[in-house]
């Protein structure tokens, strides 16, 4: 099937992309681009060609449904067709409109010409997935657009506006009007060249004079090393730059293509390649079609106005939606509304909102101690003590006031949102919304789907996250749910490597130093200690097989509760967030060990590393074969997104197929024999993917 038009206007052929949404260089795309070519060099009525996309889209660059697939390397690839259409003898035209990215940037650079309209967006991004421009990009932008322009483009990876490259000979012409005149004006510009006997532009001819160029590049490299981290993709990039201004053309064409299949193999491409799958996966739930009908959400109430209410209500005002927020004393209301005005406050005086958004934003937000203050509310979200029968209490009052058809959202963190739903008359109308702190700034959303939740409130939701700028995760029911469900575990592993002989200290080192933003204890401290201790309480009674650490309940016993105290595994001084190694928690874990009749031993960080993230994996892998998450890349995007897991591993399912899930297994089966916790039986998912030679993600 073809995914190109092929039309006569008068002496130009007009080749157009037709591949939705963005045109996507699939291979029915690539070959239908050939074909047009051919058609056109063959027959002697055409005198110039004009390649042209959508409103929306020139092109995209590849599509990303054929990631890793054979159609993706299948012959025309990309650098075939470039090298067609650079070869035409017949000037060819590309007229850009709307997007226009990656590979198809560099279609449009082995044109003779290009014109473009105002507002197309430009952009070589290929460095956000751990590669470079692979078709000749970091060859041509160089030739076309000068040494620094065009690695800028390469290294951000950023959209700019066409108009930035207004007077430099990347465009020919500019064409006015919006998306109907490109065609015309392409058509004009075409009829122009051939009129004039315009010699054929080819980029590849140009040659590039520099001065000075190896300390621009040694500057470039000093310049990224900051910001590169673990990352190789930057460097290749410099390097690849400069074989643009150091080698004949085509020697630079396959030292770019060299670096771009050996980034290609690199972990930290496949993990920055699996995030951006993985995102774009997760937005879609497998039995709530695309086209089911969402409802209106034009109005949102929140309950409860302190941290996490507030910023909560933060992302709705910061979408344009105007919020209700609610709190029983008038002090907390305006406690709430004040720390939501400082903020905004904060934003501005750092140059990121304008006096004028602030007071339409505060101006859409209006405070109430009264409930039925909700009864035109679209969306209502509680966020009230973690507490079932609190949550009881609150439901119950929505059930009562809330129009039909009101979608009552919990941000439950742990609590059963099946139970919470069954406190209303309207269980279909119930979903678990789990914010994370702060939650005008985590990315983050997960979405809980109770038994009876109706599918257009989950397509609500998950167009709501869209709309707040929030990368939802579907979450079914469980206690924790996937994120929290999988960190207790980790958690209580890290506390086991205390009564072994590890401190605080050199647990949150050893996983910072792997690429966690942050260790497992400051990260408590953060969070609040209490929270940990409360569920610990319950696991208890209701779950008395599972082992854990009982130091950590000592702490709390004595109100270190973390930086709400100035306490907890750390010392903390007043408006200073720095975590500073307390000994007085060394000298509780010495006692605390005699206690046990434990003899402290020396613990590498790499066993600190591999029990922590292993405890990750084996829990995901039961929420995975439970079906509380969909795909293995939803619970990578979780801990993404939400937990501060580094991006250039992938998340804990990617990493363990990177270490080798029979590798990963046989550490679990170790630690069980030395630990004697059932907990580190590999989960029958990871027994059986082993069996059958295949990996989680």
């Amino acid at each position: 099937m073809s995914s190109t038009n092929y039309q006569l206007h008068g002496s130009t052929a007009v080749i157009t992309l037709d591949n939705p949404p963005v045109n996507g260089l699939g291979y029915d795309l690539r070959c239908g681009i050939v074909a047009g070519i051919d058609q056109a060099t063959a027959d002697p009525a055409v005198k110039a060609v004009v390649l042209i996309g959508s409103d929306r889209a020139f092109s995209g660059g590849a599509d990303i449904r054929e990631f890793g697939s054979p159609k993706s390397y299948a012959e025309p690839n990309l650098l075939t067709v470039i090298r067609i259409v650079e070869a035409c003898p017949k000037p060819v035209v590309a007229a850009i409109g709307g997007v226009c990215m990656g590979g198809g940037l560099e279609l449009t650079l082995g044109c003779h010409f290009r014109v473009a309209i105002a507002g197309a967006s430009i952009a070589l991004p290929e460095i956000k997935l751990g590669l470079l421009p692979g078709a000749g990009g970091t060859q041509r932008m160089p030739r076309i657009v000068g040494v620094e322009a065009a690695l800028n483009l390469i290294l951000s990876g950023n959209p700019v506006p066409s108009e930035k490259f207004k007077g430099t000979p990347l465009f020919d012409e500019f064409i006015e009007g919006n998306g109907g005149d490109l065609l015309k004006g392409a058509l004009a510009f075409a009829d122009k060249v051939v009129a004039e006997k315009r010699p054929l532009k080819r980029i590849r001819d140009i040659r590039i004079d520099y001065p000075g160029q190896e300390a621009f590049f040694q500057f470039s490299r000093n310049m990224v090393k900051g910001v590169a981290g673990p990352f190789p993709a930057p460097f290749k990039c410099i390097d690849a730059v400069q074989a643009a201004l150091t080698k004949p053309f085509d020697e630079g064409m396959k030292f770019e293509r060299a670096c771009f299949i050996e980034l290609m193999g690199t972990p930290e491409s496949r993990a920055l390649r699996h995030a951006f799958t993985g995102e774009r996966a997760a937005s879609k739930i497998p039995d709530v079609p695309d086209d089911t009908p969402a409802r209106k959400i034009a109005r949102v109430g929140v309950i409860g106005a302190g941290t996490m209410g507030g910023g909560i209500t933060m992302n709705f005002l910061n979408a344009g939606i105007p919020v209700t927020m609610l709190e029983m004393k008038q002090e907390a209301l305006d406690k709430g509304i004040a720390t939501i005005r400082k903020n905004y406050e904060n934003s501005m005086k750092k140059g990121k909102l304008t006096q004028e958004k602030l007071d339409q934003r505060m101006g859409m937000l209006s405070g109430t101690l009264s409930y039925d203050d909700f009864k035109d509310a679209d969306l209502i979200i509680e966020a009230v003590f973690e507490e079932i029968s609190v949550k009881e209490a609150v439901f119950k009052q929505l059930d009562a006031i809330a129009k039909p058809g009101a979608i009552l959202a919990s941000n439950t963190s742990t609590l059963d949102v099946n139970k919470i739903a069954n406190f209303t008359k309207r269980p279909q109308d119930v979903v678990g919304m789990h914010f994370f702190s702060p939650a005008n700034v985590m990315k983050l959303l997960e979405v809980v789907r109770g038994a009876a939740t109706a599918k257009d409130v989950m397509a609500t939701v998950m167009q709501v996250a869209k709309k707040i700028k929030k990368t939802a995760v579907v979450s079914g029911v469980c206690d924790g749910f996937i994120g929290n469900r999988m960190i207790e575990h980790y958690g209580r592993v890290a506390g086991f490597l205390l009564e072994e002989g590890a401190t605080p200290a050199q647990v949150d080192k050893a996983l910072e130093k792997w690429g966690m933003a942050m260790g497992p204890f400051r990260m408590g401290d953060l969070a609040g200690n209490d929270i940990g201790w409360a569920i610990r309480k319950r696991r208890y009674v209701e779950k008395p097989s599972i082992r854990y650490a009982k130091f950590a309940d000592k702490l709390c016993e004595q109100g270190r509760y973390g930086q709400k105290t100035g306490k907890g595994w750390y010392l903390y001084q007043p408006g200073n967030r720095k975590a500073i190694p307390d000994p007085e928690v060394d000298t509780m874990l010495e006692a605390y060990r005699k206690e046990l009749g434990i003899t402290p031993r020396k613990i590498s960080d790499a066993e600190i590393v591999q029990r922590c993230i292993y405890a990750l994996v084996n829990e995901g892998a039961r929420i995975l074969e439970e079906g509380i998450a969909a795909r293995a890349s939803d619970i990578d995007m979780i801990y993404l997104t939400g937990y501060g897991f580094p991006l250039h591993r992938g998340g804990p399912m990617l990493y363990a197929d990177e270490v080798g899930l029979y590798n990963v297994a046989r550490s679990m089966k170790e630690f069980a024999a030395t630990s004697g916790d059932a907990f580190w039986e590999p989960a029958p998912l990871i027994a059986k993917r082993v069996a059958d030679g295949k990996s989680l993600t």
